[in-house]
């Protein structure tokens, strides 16, 4: 089909630039030639950011930037500039912090309007298209007429942009102690809702990067109560809407208090993390509903968010078009009383009570969204059949469901391949094989690392951060590394191949050579040897995706196990220093953060197997909820030193070591976890 317009976005590979290369706007993609042709032409840079999943962007989209008076608006008066937040979330970092200055509050699509350097001085997110077409006049006219003003406003927020982001060295603090974690949780809890999870607010993100944390604390403290806590949320986010009940996966989150209606595009880097949540809980609680979660949320990234060679794409758009052709939000995935009737029959009447076609399961516009509300011995009883028969009547039901939903118009594939967002699903793969115990979850997990060593590797070592038709053109963020890294350690622990250990050390040692900054001993976001726009961020919170510097403490501190006489547990040490005034004042954004401090005070073991049936004795404790350890193993030989010189041809010894101390070696798994669980 012709186009009536196309811009320079036709040349990229992202799905989300290339959704607006026949905009009328002249686009171009963020890269220093446009930056410099801006400054030389002394034109105002108009910066919009979004990604291809983004509701709100499509909506922008439609009303302003395909619409010709809009357009002309925007050609005659700046250089206008698109970016994929996901692709730079190095930029985007920048730009929010700036958005969030200025207005108190954030989201995309981020518009920004900067000075010819890249300053910014103005900001929104979704505008409509008059007020748009106003407020750009405005901005332009005031650049004209009044350029001192500006230029004087964008300089003082770009050294609130970079003051905001300084990170101080803290060499002569004490590590928090277990009861100064024990107060910061029990601040933390009052926001918990303790009848359907999440926090005591709408919209409800699943943020598991704190639900692991509270796993992890509640577990290692003993505290019932926080673990009831990470067990209802845990189980309403599985009953919920938010989880699809026909096709598994997760969406990014409700815009309710029950889990109910979501923001319906699908997210790989929301999808990987709750698997490995997922299972680590089932390892905690043994809990059926956890592992049947992991199970369902792994088809779905097989089916929808996996390309052939093993790499897994970024996400599902929330917006499908209907039954009229017209694009809306969860098309895809809703369903209308009188469709169920007829496609259910004489199981409708079960499904109808099992997933609330009622008033509970209503959504709007006659739709339903299905969500669970009862266990299935609630609803077994009242139907006066057994468990197993409601299993099969729930399970043949969806099955039909999933062939009738197949023939709906599908929601758009976001299909770039992120480092970071490939690291974190990998991370989910390892844990899943760990705790559930399925072969065909390492062997993907096997692939999919193979995937990143033979596509993401830069000719120098290290990383790109993207992927997309047999193209990587990003240098990777220290995102990027961190997840790897977790992910190859983890990797190494289910297999014991040394490959994935090496690399796992290579990638950190990278890390501190491009990304290191021994002034404030954190890790930038961005490389060395990469440009920048008013700072080169250090990213510290955590959020929806742990901060890249938390993954990273956790990562030395666990590579300092493996390599104990690198300067690796100094550094995490000292990085943990440098952030936790802040966990009073804010836990929920230091989660993972306060994991590493549990590491750290806790008693931490070094879990040794030497023998023949080193991988038998390494599956049977490894399947355990034992987030102090590191595991190792070898047949004989091997270039770690835990391993080294401890080879007994008769017997496969188990040694449980802290801090390279090990007790007296023992053959019996049993006994093995029990001196490990007896002090956490």
């Amino acid at each position: 089909m012709s186009q009536k317009h196309t811009n320079s976005l036709i040349t990229e590979t992202s799905p989300y630039l290339l959704q607006h290369a026949h905009n009328p706007v002249n686009w171009k993609a963020w890269n220093e030639e446009i930056l410099l042709q801006a400054k030389k032409e002394n034109k105002l840079l108009l910066i919009s950011i979004g990604y291809a999943a983004c509701h709100w962007c499509h909506v922008m989209e439609h009303e302003c930037f395909e619409d010709e008076e809009v357009a002309k608006t925007m050609n005659t008066n700046f250089v206008n500039i698109k970016i994929d937040r996901e692709e730079r979330p190095d930029v985007d970092h920048i730009y929010m912090d700036a958005l969030q200055m200025m207005t108190g509050s954030g989201g995309w699509p981020l518009n920004i309007v900067a000075l010819p350097n890249g300053k910014p001085f103005w900001g929104a997110t979704y505008v409509k298209k008059d007020d748009w077409i106003q407020v750009l006049k405005q901005l332009s006219d005031l650049f004209e007429k009044n350029p001192e003003k500006i230029i004087e406003y964008a300089e003082k927020l770009a050294s609130g942009i970079s003051a905001i982001n300084l990170v101080e060295n803290k060499p002569d603090l004490e590590i928090y102690s277990l009861n100064q974690i024990d107060a910061v949780v029990k601040d933390w809890s009052q926001y918990f809702d303790t009848f359907l999870g999440g926090y005591k607010r709408a919209p409800k993100f699943m943020m598991p990067v704190n639900l692991n944390f509270l796993l992890h604390y509640s577990t290692a403290q003993n505290n019932a109560s926080v673990l009831e806590y990470v067990n209802t949320s845990l189980t309403r986010m599985a009953w919920g809407g938010l989880f699809d009940q026909v096709g598994g996966g997760f969406s990014r989150y409700s815009v309710d208090t029950k889990w109910h209606v979501p923001h319906f595009e699908k997210m790989l880097y929301d999808n990987g993390q709750l698997i490995s949540l997922y299972a680590k809980a089932y390892a905690a609680t043994k809990n059926e509903l956890y592992k049947s979660t992991v199970a369902k949320t792994i088809v779905f990234i097989e089916k929808e968010l996996m390309n052939e060679a093993y790499g897994f794409y970024s996400s599902l758009d929330a917006d499908s078009l209907d039954s009229d052709g017209k694009l809306e939000e969860g098309a895809f995935y809703v369903w209308k009383e009188n469709q169920l009737k007829e496609l259910l029959k004489e199981d409708y009447e079960i499904f109808k009570d099992y997933f609330n076609i009622n008033e509970y399961g209503y959504w709007e516009h006659d739709n339903y969204v299905l969500i669970r509300d009862a266990e299935n011995e609630e609803i077994a009883k009242k139907h006066n059949i057994s468990t197993e028969a409601l299993e099969k009547i729930i399970s043949t039901s969806k099955a039909v469901l999933f062939k009738e939903r197949n023939k709906r118009s599908r929601p758009r594939l976001d299909d770039k391949v992120l480092t970071s967002w490939n690291g974190l699903m990998l991370k989910g793969l390892t844990d899943a094989y760990r705790y559930l115990g399925d072969s065909d979850y390492l062997d993907l997990a096997v692939k999919n690392a193979s995937f990143v060593l033979d596509n993401l590797m830069r000719p120098d070592g290290g990383l790109y951060h993207n992927h997309k038709n047999g193209k990587s053109t990003i240098n990777g963020y220290l995102e990027d590394y961190a997840a790897v890294i977790d992910a190859f350690v983890g990797l190494y622990e289910v297999t014991f191949h040394e490959k994935w250990i090496k690399i796992a050390k290579d990638y950190a040692d990278y890390t501190l050579t491009h990304f290191f900054d021994t002034e404030s001993n954190m890790f930038f976001f961005s490389s060395k040897e990469d440009d920048y726009i008013i700072r080169r961020t250090i990213e510290v919170g955590d959020n929806v995706i742990p901060a890249s510097n938390s993954v990273m403490g956790i990562n030395l501190f666990k590579l300092s196990k493996y390599f104990p006489t690198e300067a690796y547990k100094e550094i995490s040490l000292q990085m943990l220093k440098n952030v936790q005034e802040n966990f009073a004042k804010n836990a929920q954004n230091h989660a993972n953060w306060l994991n590493l401090n549990l590491l750290i005070q806790k008693p931490f073991y070094e879990i040794a197997i030497i023998g023949n049936e080193y991988q038998s004795k390494g599956r049977e404790i490894a399947k355990r909820y034992l987030p102090h350890t590191i595991i190792s193993g070898t047949a004989k030989e091997s270039m770690l030193s835990l391993l080294q010189n401890r080879y007994m041809e008769s017997e496969t010894m188990i040694h449980i070591c802290q801090d390279s101390l090990c007790k007296l070696p023992i053959t019996n798994t049993k006994e093995a976890i029990k001196q490990i669980s007896e002090h956490n």
